[in-house]
């Protein structure tokens, strides 16, 4: 599975956006077909994503396109008009069942067979944006293979339910550790909510950091300024990669002499913090900071 991050929307008609985005060596760039495009434009929007997608090179930067919600009139549109020119995968915004994300993945498959390609190939990424999806998160969580990450949408759900938005972000908390739940349930990414407020970065690495606690994977980034602190937060420090290293091999030793529980620089060790440090490792491992080999 790909590192994500930050994930960052470029309106899908504007092609020197999504070109800047390309160069910006972010993890992953969503080309939007959704929000970020007027009513009037989307056919437009769909012709420059394609293009893109052939024409534009990405380097490492993962090509992901946001369609339009399944049900709605310019989902299949956006499908029929992208996938020949093979994106990486496709973010599926208001998903409240298995039923849709399901129908997205047979479409692929179907894709896939027909031109060839590996079968499984194209991801999926859902966005959890409603109440309805909050309630079903189970089901959309083991909903099909394909299903990479689940992500949080925190200003859709507020508005679903009616809620004030606040800093503190109280009244979106239960449905934000309900994502990260399910997704870890499931072995999928979680993937936090953009911060909305472009002008304070302080603030956008407090909720970052918090989301990284909270255990979230990466989170969604909505300007090209955002990109560098996110991957920062969500990317070990060496310090951090040094500490985990001799969390783990100290482990193994006293492993080794037959003790279980240990102390180790004034606290007691036990397996959850050895699980920390693993995934310090993991995490430091997928942004390529340390070689690939576990050994």
């Amino acid at each position: 599975m790909r590192v994500r991050r930050a994930l960052l929307f470029m309106p899908g008609d504007d092609r020197r956006k999504i070109e800047k985005g390309a160069a910006l060596g972010v993890d992953a760039v969503i080309m939007d077909l959704e929000d970020g495009v007027a009513l009037n434009n989307k056919a437009a929007a769909r012709e420059t994503i394609s293009a893109a997608l052939r024409e534009v090179d990405f380097g490492t930067t993962e090509r992901l396109v946001r369609v339009n919600p399944v049900g709605s009139p310019f989902h299949r549109d956006d499908l029929d008009a992208t996938i020949d020119a093979h994106p990486d995968g496709y973010v599926l915004p208001k998903v409240e069942s298995l039923v849709m994300v399901r129908a997205v993945a047979a479409y692929l498959s179907r894709a896939e067979q027909e031109r060839g390609w590996t079968d499984g190939g194209i991801a999926l990424l859902a966005i959890v944006e409603s109440t309805l999806g909050v309630v079903n998160l189970r089901e959309i969580a083991a909903s099909t293979s394909r299903l990479d990450a689940l992500i949080f949408g925190a200003e859709d759900f507020a508005g679903d339910i009616g809620a004030i938005r606040t800093a503190e972000g109280m009244e979106v908390f239960y449905a934000r550790s309900a994502v990260v739940l399910h997704a870890k349930a499931y072995g999928l990414q979680a993937i936090d909510s953009p911060f909305v407020h472009l002008n304070d970065e302080p603030a956008l690495i407090a909720e970052t950091v918090q989301a990284l606690h909270m255990g979230y994977t990466g989170k969604l980034a909505i300007h090209p300024r955002q990109v560098e602190p996110i991957q920062q937060v969500f990317t070990p420090t060496m310090d951090q990669i040094a500490q985990a290293h001799l969390l783990i091999a100290e482990h193994d030793r006293q492993q080794a002499a037959g003790t279980g529980v240990f102390e180790m620089g004034g606290r007691m060790i036990d397996m959850p913090m050895i699980r920390a440090a693993e995934t310090v490792i993991a995490r430091a491992r997928a942004a390529g900071l340390i070689d690939d080999d576990p050994s």
